[in-house]
């Protein structure tokens, strides 16, 4: 992947070379998503059913949190089995690392997942995670992030961007779409043209 998208006092680093920051804390979070094209309303295709959730404290995120665990994923697992029910058989393994990102100012390594399932398997997960043991707690729950940009160019993707993302959730979205290909770059980069110039017109025509 050429394109990196990062704000500043963030910097990507390699899995390994976190562990030897032997100060900071680990965070991990996954993105769980269904690459396959789904209609919305009658006008518009969805490129693919990506998973996030609104947090307690009214930011969005991704499923996770920090890991107190030696392993990974097993801290990832554990925090995907509270937040959002997650039955074992669609654990996260390490083929579905992608990528890390470090918080130089606060001492916290981010690792990134892509878990990958089916429709119904991720219809499945959505319908299971209003039994979570953090529903209603930590989650408030989960969504669907409009993979779409509708008629006046700024509703769907390009205004989801405009909401409000804990720490560095925004970049690890769009290296997501990058990284399993769920966009091209010059793709990325036009929704994140229109997000930036916001929309004049009000629209009730979709």
């Amino acid at each position: 992947m050429d394109v990196t998208y990062e704000s500043p006092g963030f910097e990507l680093i390699s899995f390994e070379k976190s562990f030897e920051l032997s100060e900071h804390r680990h965070a991990a979070h996954c993105c769980i998503y269904s690459p396959y094209s789904t209609p919305v309303l009658n006008n518009y295709v969805s490129s693919a059913l990506v998973s996030m959730q609104m947090r307690f404290d009214g930011k969005i995120g991704f499923h996770g949190g920090l890991v107190h665990e030696k392993n990974i994923t097993e801290g990832l697992n554990r925090e995907l089995a509270e937040e959002i029910n997650l039955n074992e058989k669609f654990y996260i393994t390490d083929k579905d690392y992608l990528f890390t990102h470090v918080d130089i100012l606060n001492k916290l390594c981010l690792h990134f997942y892509g878990k990958e399932v089916s429709i119904e398997d991720f219809k499945t997960i959505e319908k299971e995670a209003l039994d979570a043991e953090d529903f209603g707690l930590e989650t408030m729950g989960v969504f669907r992030v409009p993979m779409f940009t509708m008629r006046d160019g700024y509703r769907g993707l390009p205004a989801f961007l405009n909401n409000n993302f804990i720490g560095e959730a925004k970049n690890q979205l769009l290296n997501f779409i990058l990284h399993r290909k769920l966009m091209t770059p010059e793709e990325v980069k036009t929704v994140l043209e229109h997000s930036q110039k916001g929309s004049k017109v009000v629209c009730f025509d979709d």
